[in-house]
């Protein structure tokens, strides 16, 4: 297979990365608050030449010689940040590089992964007749699943057949996500005073009833995902010691695989309880790609390897075939003192270029 060659050195486009991804650091982005981060990129792809355009705080581009009648490939991450915990022992909004790390707030979720492919469509900006157009959508609101980021910018992209997604995974192939299903749960009971017998404790009910919802197994259980995840995520009942409440209200978060629509899981898990369910969206649902897909088998024929993904990110929200992958460790996202190694940014940028030039020249 002919190399596609880059008007950029590895030198120089991981040079681009770092530097840009220090400028991120030091701009305040949490979700709904990005502005100022979408500028800097804007400013990015001046700097080199590359148009782009705006919706809202998205910020996303096509390739020069784009063509309306192939079919995209689409580079997307986030620029939002969660906001840092009362752990941290360095400035989060101070990039810092040591020990071959470069610390700092979002560097690892995901501002790797957005420096990163921002490299890679430098990389093959100018490249013609390729298989297929290669968009770039650097995005907002991802922390929050927010209904401003590529949710509302998908509809003007151009004709994507994959998505690529940017989070923290090694540089392996996620080729599946649980989907994400937040229920919030009501038990009635009948008040009392807490002196006097009462067999409609809500308390009492309710703690019966989740019991038996955290002991359920569903029965499909998928092949990289697992079993579908239930977890009890917040209880509250009562205000006054000598009072038993009329109600206890708990939280619930579920996990569920691709065995299961979030509205199939939430209809089992209503099946087996008694208290009053509310789902708060059905719209985070879970994630595939087919292991024959010629962007996964283009990875692993490089070495990388396929898994799936407890997390959810924005693949919940696209609506079309996806993969996650980026550089970095899913485990360090939103800890206190967040870094990512100089080490895996190259290598991202690396990884992305090999597996893209497989299917964009060959056209697989």
């Amino acid at each position: 297979m002919k190399e596609l060659k880059s008007v950029y050195s590895k030198e120089e486009l991981l040079s681009n990365a770092v530097e840009l991804l220090k400028k991120l650091i030091e701009i305040p982005s949490f979700s709904k608050d990005e502005f100022n981060t979408s500028v800097e990129i804007e400013n990015f792809f001046s700097k080199h030449q590359i148009p782009v355009k705006r919706f809202k705080n998205n910020i996303w581009a096509v390739n020069k010689h784009f063509d309306v009648f192939k079919p995209s490939i689409l580079l997307n991450t986030h620029h939002d940040t969660v906001k840092p915990n009362k752990a941290y022992t360095l400035d989060p909004f101070l990039p810092v590089e040591k020990d071959g790390k470069l610390f700092g707030l979002g560097s690892n979720d995901a501002g790797a992964s957005l420096v990163a492919m921002a490299q890679v469509f430098l990389h093959f900006y100018e490249k013609d007749n390729l298989q297929y157009n290669l968009v770039i959508a650097l995005t907002a609101e991802e922390e929050i699943s927010g209904f401003d980021g590529i949710e509302a910018l998908f509809p003007q992209l151009p004709n994507v057949a994959l998505a690529i997604v940017g989070e923290p995974t090694q540089m392996n192939l996620a080729i599946a996500e649980k989907g994400l299903l937040v229920i919030d749960g009501e038990m009635k009971g009948t008040p009392s005073h807490a002196a006097h017998p009462n067999d409609d404790n809500s308390i009492v009910k309710c703690m019966e009833d989740i019991q038996h919802i955290l002991n359920f197994k569903f029965p499909k259980v998928s092949e990289y995902l697992g079993e579908v995840k239930i977890t009890l995520s917040g209880i509250h009942a009562g205000v006054q010691h000598n009072v038993v409440p009329e109600s206890c209200t708990f939280t619930l978060d579920v996990r569920v695989t691709d065995e299961y629509s979030n509205k199939e899981a939430f209809e089992m898990i209503q099946s087996q309880m008694k208290s009053t369910l509310t789902a708060r969206s059905f719209r985070l649902n879970s994630s595939k790609i087919e292991l024959d897909h010629p962007f996964v088998q283009a990875g692993l024929e490089i070495g990388r390897t396929t898994y799936g993904s407890p997390t959810s990110s924005d693949q919940a929200i696209i609506p079309c075939t996806s993969v996650k992958m980026g550089p970095g460790d899913s485990r360090r996202s939103h800890t206190a003192d967040e870094y990512i190694y100089i080490k895996e940014i190259e290598e991202g940028i690396d990884i992305y270029i090999q597996i893209l030039e497989k299917v964009l020249q060959d056209g697989r």
